[in-house]
């Protein structure tokens, strides 16, 4: 099994939509915004939306920023969940958000997560902020099992507490202030070591998923990897966020990602 390009998916309106922050609460080094959407689809996992802030979206020049693309965390009663940290001028306004603040969002976006092939079971494997489109993965296979372990890599102990809004989980810090200290990769051998029989879905910076993508594919393990890029779109007209593939030519992460067959790709290219 591969993952087709044009797998179903939920399409999003063709309109963005004003919806007003219910909650802010913090995750650490992490913001996590709430907004009810009662008049969107509620997204597959691993599907994305662009966001922009309603007020004062714009740098001190007086033009606008253009929208950031953010994987959901969580749909639950008709609210929408997102995993931000202030990396920039436009994550910073995104992150200063609080409630009864507007919220721009278009989507959901883009193709998702599916389900393990027969005999595998789901390992989930994250870095930083992509640990958010893992967390709703992780609800939507939960069943009467435990649920699916995810291995988690951050920079130090404030980025690590974005680790427990998924369940099952290990960690690694880069300083060793809370988990392991190391790399996610290496713990992501040592579970490979212990079962083989493994889907491993993954998200987090280029280079950890580059890591990833090789160590599965020398060990012959399927992987689905969501990709992250810089996006002025979302919806594939502008050719923003090609990543070449394998068998030649390109492949646009916000609509033909952003999950991605780890196979298809020679290497995950640097932002």
């Amino acid at each position: 099994m591969s993952l087709d390009p044009a797998r179903p998916r939920t399409v999003a309106p063709p309109e963005r939509r004003l919806l007003r922050v219910a909650e802010r609460r913090e995750a650490g080094a992490y913001a996590v915004l709430v907004a009810p959407d009662p008049d969107g689809p509620a997204p597959d996992p691993g599907q994305f939306y662009m966001l922009a802030a309603a007020e004062r979206w714009g740098g001190d020049e007086g033009r606008p920023h253009l929208p950031r693309a953010c994987s959901v965390l969580r749909a639950q009663d008709g609210a929408l969940q997102f995993l931000l940290e202030a990396v920039g001028p436009g994550t910073d306004r995104l992150c200063a958000l609080g409630a009864g603040d507007g919220l721009w969002v278009l989507g959901p976006l883009g193709a998702g997560f599916v389900r393990p092939r027969e005999g595998r079971r789901a390992l989930l494997c994250g870095g930083g902020v992509g640990v958010a489109p893992l967390a709703i993965w992780q609800d939507e296979l939960l069943g009467a099992e435990l649920p699916a372990p995810a291995l988690l890599g951050f920079r130090d102990a404030a980025h690590a507490a974005g680790a427990e809004l998924l369940a099952n989980a290990r960690v690694t810090t880069d300083d060793g202030s809370r988990g392991h200290r190391g790399i996610v990769t290496e713990l992501l051998e040592e579970a490979l070591d212990a079962d083989g029989h493994a889907e491993v879905y993954a998200c987090g910076p280029p280079a950890m998923l580059e890591a990833v993508r090789a160590l599965c594919a020398k060990r012959e393990v399927p992987a689905q990897l969501a990709l992250e890029s810089g996006m002025a779109c979302g919806f594939g007209a502008c050719f923003g966020c090609v990543v070449p593939v394998r068998e030649g030519g390109y492949l646009r992460v916000c609509v033909d990602g952003p999950v991605v067959e780890g196979g298809r790709l020679a290497s995950v290219p640097a932002h």
